[in-house]
């Protein structure tokens, strides 16, 4: 039995006609009539009653016909779903991005991915850096963003951006009369930072161990450890006046507060900085999706964010 025995029979069954039908098989009629009786002896029943002028199904043979009509549209989709894996930019593309990288990223990129690739809808979500990595993993997300380190085996991960970090006080703060900061400028500050666990907040500990040492010695300070902190979070705390922070600069663009309320400082040199990166499986065969997700990312960076060149890690 094959698919083009099931196209005959539903193709006869439609049109009740052996030469019609034949026609736009694009057969001979002896073609069709013998393929037919072939898949009735291999089935063991008849499937059409035979006249002189015309030809219809049997009961059976409406059973069999409806099952062919089902096969035929299921190959289709096989067809479909083949067709969309060579047109790479067509099926969804599921994107990943850390909960510190997402909000201030997906804004400024999605809207030129759309503008270049139309065709390709976009599914995007936020999670931690850990989450992101199983989900990659699964196939359950085809893309991520995250912040370098990022090592996984047979993922590919090439950089995108570096960003400074910066801090975020009131504008009337001490602070602010500085051009920029210096580590030991903080040393008597009520520094808010997000707990072990969130990447940036690790990543600012690792910049600026002094400060990872202060905190430890001072039993005042007002630490974030839930996982619903957020840079969101830290800054609401700063414009409350209960402390200061640190932010990448993604972040701390459009505070979203009335003027002179917040105020960013950069760091003296040598700035502390992240790289942002974009990882997949390096057996995804969509690479004309992950470059129209790079390029758009990269020509819509944010100002202080200047691309990378591609590096493969």
């Amino acid at each position: 039995m094959t698919l083009t025995e099931l196209r005959y029979i539903v193709t006869l069954a439609q049109q009740q006609h052996f030469g019609q039908a034949a026609e736009l098989c694009h057969v001979s009629q002896p073609t069709l009539s013998i393929a037919v009786k072939k898949l009735e002896q291999e089935l063991g029943v008849d499937l059409f009653e035979r006249s002189k002028n015309s030809v219809r199904p049997t009961p059976i043979g409406e059973q069999v016909v409806a099952q062919a009509q089902r096969v035929l549209e299921e190959s289709a989709s096989i067809r479909d779903i083949a067709s969309a894996g060579r047109d790479q930019l067509k099926a969804p593309l599921c994107v990943g991005a850390i909960f510190t990288i997402g909000p201030y990223l997906f804004p400024h990129f999605i809207p030129a991915l759309q503008k270049a690739v139309p065709q390709m809808p976009l599914v995007v979500e936020e999670g931690f850096t850990a989450t992101l990595r199983q989900r990659l993993r699964k196939g359950e997300l085809d893309v991520i963003i995250v912040a370098l380190p990022f090592t996984e085996p047979d993922v590919v991960t090439q950089p995108l951006f570096s960003e400074p970090f910066v801090v975020l006080m009131p504008e009337d703060h001490p602070l602010s009369k500085k051009e920029a900061i210096r580590p030991v400028d903080l040393d008597d500050e009520n520094v808010l930072l997000l707990g072990e666990g969130h990447c940036f907040g690790d990543q600012v500990r690792e910049a600026l161990p002094n400060l990872n040492k202060h905190l430890d010695e001072t039993q005042s300070q007002i630490r974030t450890h839930s996982e619903g902190s957020s840079l969101e979070t830290l800054r609401h705390m700063v414009a409350s006046r209960l402390g200061i922070t640190i932010l990448p600069q993604s972040a701390a663009i459009g505070a979203g507060y009335r003027d002179g309320l917040l105020i960013t400082r950069p760091f003296a040199d040598p700035v502390p900085c992240r790289t942002v990166a974009l990882a997949w499986r390096a057996s995804f065969p969509r690479h004309k999706a992950v470059d129209a997700l790079r390029d758009a990312i990269k020509m819509n960076s944010l100002p202080s964010c200047p691309p990378l060149s591609l590096i493969h890690i």
